[in-house]
C-alpha cells in the first residue's frame, strides 16, 4: 500500500510540475485557450498591482498583448496536501525595454473531478 501511495504522490508531483510549466507558458504566450483548460471556474488572482480578479477578468487581461519576454520559473517548490497543492516559485523575465526583472508567485491547485485545476494565484514583481 505504501508503494502505491508513493507512486500516486510522484504522479501528482509530475502532473503539477507540468501544469506549472504550462501556466508559465500561457502567461508568456498570452494563451487564453490554454488557461481556459487549467483554471477552475472559481479561480481568482491577486495581481502585482494589488487588484483581485476573477477567472473572466484574468482571461481578459491574458488576452492583452504580452509585454514581457523570456519568462522562466526558478526554484519551483511543489507542496501536495491531499487534494490541494501549493506551488511557490520565483520568476525571471525582461520588460519591453529589455530590463531584467524578477518576481514571485504562489499558485493554489485543487483536484477536481480527477484533475488538477488552478484555483488561486498571487503574483508579485
Amino acid at each position: 500500500m505504501l508503494a502505491l501511495d508513493r507512486e500516486a504522490a510522484m504522479d501528482d508531483h509530475a502532473a503539477l510540475d507540468a501544469l506549472n510549466a504550462e501556466y508559465i507558458r500561457c502567461v508568456q504566450a498570452g494563451d487564453v485557450a490554454g488557461f481556459e483548460r487549467i483554471l477552475a471556474a472559481e479561480f481568482f488572482c491577486s495581481n502585482p498591482d494589488g487588484t483581485l480578479v476573477d477567472r473572466a477578468a484574468f482571461l481578459a487581461q491574458t488576452a492583452r498583448p504580452v509585454t514581457i519576454t523570456g519568462l522562466v520559473a526558478r526554484g519551483v517548490l511543489i507542496r501536495i496536501l491531499g487534494d490541494v497543492a501549493i506551488i511557490h516559485a520565483r520568476t525571471d523575465y525582461a520588460t519591453a525595454s529589455g530590463e531584467r526583472r524578477q518576481g514571485r508567485y504562489t499558485d493554489v491547485w485543487a483536484r477536481q473531478g480527477g484533475q488538477w485545476l488552478a484555483v488561486a494565484a498571487h503574483v508579485t514583481r
